[in-house]
């Protein structure tokens, strides 16, 4: 293994979607190097996850996180809906480096995620960049130590987490005020990270807001906020296609993908309000 690869080698953009977020795109050479490295590891890192952890998974994602979120809303009455503040800009690179010597021996590849880890910094030994096929990965490798602790030494039965994401139940609201306290502890002493305030405990009946959608026991539904963005999304495209700047393929590829995001919840009247703007159904 080459331990002197010419790494580091990135570039800056920023998107809205809605809030704003710098990405950063490793050159052509890293991505080659970074899909080498996980084909390796990716198996042993599994092998960490718990079932009910969904991003950067084969056969889960969001989808599936929102109706394993359903299931779990059917059979408790009070959820904990929590997220990690800054949560890419926080991984503190001992930590991780301490997490990855545990599942992994080599010695030369453990370097090599050291150097990889240290071609970027939000601040002295913190950060990974949101945007690389690795940061993915580790990000959410990270987390699995609080998967297993949940899991493990709190013994809570419902649990899931998307990314940095994640949300428990549990039958009354004392239960998950306990929770909480010994969750902020955790995550502090273990792991160097901190909730962020927007902290939500309610009944499962009155819907969980949980990546994009507001997840009922018995049905799943956008969010305002997404409805919003996507009835936005659409007028915009609306507006490039009656102007002329996009031709109508242009304009069904940009709306297949939009309505692609709603394929999660019960999306019978978004698809009404395409049919109606534009004449056609795109599925």
């Amino acid at each position: 293994m080459n331990e002197t690869p010419d790494i580091g080698h990135y570039r800056f953009f920023t998107v809205r979607d809605p809030k704003v977020r710098t990405i950063c795109a490793a050159s052509f050479p890293e991505r080659v190097l970074h899909h080498a490295i996980m084909t390796i590891c990716e198996p042993v890192l599994e092998t960490y996850a718990i079932f009910d952890s969904y991003a950067c998974r084969k056969g889960k994602g969001n989808r599936r996180a929102l109706q394993r979120a359903g299931e779990f809303a059917r059979k408790n009455g009070w959820y904990l809906k929590l997220d990690i503040s800054k949560y890419f800009d926080s991984i503190d690179h001992n930590v991780i480096m301490r997490l990855l010597e545990r599942r992994f021996r080599e010695k030369p590849l453990l370097r090599l995620f050291e150097k990889i880890l240290d071609t970027y910094h939000t601040a002295p030994g913190k950060g990974v960049p949101i945007g690389n096929l690795i940061s993915q990965h580790l990000a959410n490798f990270y987390l699995g130590a609080l998967d297993q602790w949940i899991k493990n030494d709190r013994r809570i039965k419902y649990h899931i987490r998307y990314m940095d994401d994640f949300v428990l139940f549990g039958g009354s609201k004392p239960e998950l005020q306990k929770e909480l306290s010994e969750i902020q502890a955790f995550l502090q002493r273990r792991l160097k990270l901190r909730l962020k305030n927007d902290i939500q405990l309610n009944r499962c009946r009155l819907g969980i807001p949980f990546l994009g959608f507001r997840v009922f026991p018995n049905h799943i539904r956008l969010s305002p906020r997404s409805l919003r963005r996507y009835s936005e999304k659409l007028r915009k495209y609306e507006t490039y296609y009656k102007e002329g700047f996009w031709p109508e393929k242009e304009l069904s590829r940009h709306v297949m993908s939009l309505n692609a995001f709603t394929d999660g919840g019960d999306a019978l009247q978004i698809r009404r309000l395409v049919i109606e703007r534009f004449g056609m159904v795109y599925e």
